[in-house]
């Protein structure tokens, strides 16, 4: 017999299965001699009211055994000399693709601009301590995407375009903890990941797929409205029949090959903004209302939004206890992003806040068509590089003089690598994304008491968290 039950319970008692079973045969009036196995289903922090609590989905099998999940890789036959289908790109929508391609039977063949993920270490330092940017090699460019070194956050708003508990099984059979299957926000950290993108790329390889890196898109040729060869490095020109782009945000360098093949792209609202720092110590109080943070609390994320003058300013890409970490695709620009490791035990909180903005709202930029947007946003990571020292410090100030328009005489410490550089973002930023900021986080402040300090940094400039054109899917 099964049944579903939901408790609340103190943090210490959240992964204690002996205290679990007690309370459960407790609520449902078992009696002791019967047999119980409980699954947890749902794992998630309430912190609305004191005491802070899990709040926990579980599943109660009454005289009878937990199923037992077959493993979704037992299923995956060789594909060697199935049909091909090639894939550019091999972050998480090219490794996946890949993926469900072996399971239907066909072969997939990946071409990756980048390097593999333990060489890419060697290009992530050089950007950190030397401020060499390869535009190949970087945060957002090699095996495993962006995620790989900046956080693997797993979660998505969109559960209508695939199975997300097969992929987070796909994940957990590749070496993830098996707590991703049951967390509310799921998430990995940049110091696993690695050896996962590892794993998955070695089952792609021994089903018979391939994968190749060093190998950079250069064209494509389309004979008739039919898709007729690729192009590799200039030089090497590959017969296909079909072809998954899964080339990323910033792969600028595609968008404008398929405009100059015909390909049909559009103009799409995007988003820019800012990332703030915050000290984590700042935000576990704010959130769980506790002057020392419960040890077996995680680090206290947040979640904001509000509307300016009918406009969106948002929280994007929360990362509680992490890092923030330079994410620019080119030498000449600064583009920063957050992460965290598994544990979270950085001692700062950052977050990017952004606001959208509609391809019309970009005047000045009318005449490059579909290429407002894409223009607008790399106008604004060059105004934020250093072009005299040719540096990777990024811009920032203090939030309350951001928020009054005042340059900061000093900075708070940071999680930044590279440096900070203390500049008027307040002038840098064109002046209607400022505004909507500078109200957006006052809104901010009133919702969260103490989120609006001088002991938080902003950091210029986030600008990479959706595309700014849309390849149309028909």
């Amino acid at each position: 017999m099964k049944k579903s039950i939901e408790l609340r319970v103190l943090p210490k008692f959240g992964r204690d299965e002996e205290y679990l079973k007690k309370t459960v045969r407790k609520k449902l009036k078992i009696n002791p001699k019967r047999k119980v196995q409980i699954d947890i289903m749902r794992r998630s922090v309430d912190a609305r009211k004191t005491p802070v609590v899990f709040v926990l989905r579980l599943d109660v099998y009454i005289d009878s055994s937990k199923p037992t999940i077959p493993g979704l890789l037992d299923s995956f036959k060789d594909v060697s000399q199935s049909q091909e289908v090639h894939i550019i790109g091999t972050g998480p929508a090219g490794y996946f693709a890949a993926l469900k391609l072996i399971e239907k039977g066909l072969k997939p063949i990946i071409f990756e601009r980048g390097k593999d993920v333990r060489s890419r270490r060697r290009d992530l330092r050089a950007i950190q301590q030397f401020h060499e940017v390869n535009p190949d090699s970087n945060y957002c460019f090699g095996e495993g995407g962006a995620g790989t070194y900046s956080d693997g956050k797993l979660y998505t708003r969109s559960h209508k375009r695939g199975n997300i508990q097969e992929i987070l099984q796909l994940l957990v059979e590749h070496g993830a903890t098996e707590d991703i299957m049951i967390d509310a926000h799921p998430h990995i950290g940049s110091n696993k990941l690695p050896k996962i993108i590892t794993r998955i790329r070695e089952t792609i390889e021994s089903r018979g797929g391939e994968v190749h890196f060093g190998s950079k898109l250069t064209d494509i040729e389309i004979e008739e409205g039919i898709l007729d060869s690729i192009e590799i490095n200039h030089d090497t020109i590959i017969p296909v029949s079909h072809l998954i782009l899964a080339t990323g945000h910033s792969a600028r360098d595609i968008f404008e090959m398929l405009q100059d093949r015909g390909v049909v792209i559009e103009a799409k609202p995007f988003a820019i903004g800012i990332r703030i720092e915050h000290p984590q110590q700042l935000i576990d109080s704010i959130q769980y209302k506790q002057a020392e943070r419960d040890p077996d609390l995680p680090a206290a994320a947040y979640n904001l939004v509000t509307q300016v003058d009918g406009d969106g300013v948002f929280s994007f890409c929360m990362c509680p206890g992490g890092l923030v970490v330079p994410s620019a695709t080119a030498p000449g620009e600064i583009v920063v992003n957050g992460m965290s490791m598994s544990r979270r035990d950085s001692k700062f909180a950052n977050s990017g806040i952004v606001t959208s903005i509609e391809p019309t709202e970009l005047e000045e930029y009318q005449e490059d068509g579909v290429f407002a947007g894409l223009h607008f946003q790399e106008d604004v990571e060059h105004m934020m590089f250093d072009h005299e020292h040719q540096s990777q410090k990024a811009p920032a100030q203090r939030m309350t003089d951001f928020i009054h328009g005042q340059l900061s005489t000093t900075l708070a410490e940071t999680s930044y690598i590279p440096g900070l550089r203390s500049e008027p973002l307040h002038d840098m930023l064109p002046p209607f994304i400022y505004e909507r900021l500078r109200k957006g986080l006052l809104d901010f402040g009133r919702k969260l008491k103490g989120y609006v300090t001088s002991e938080a940094n902003v950091i210029g400039v986030e600008s990479r968290t959706s595309s700014p054109i849309r390849i149309t899917r028909d």
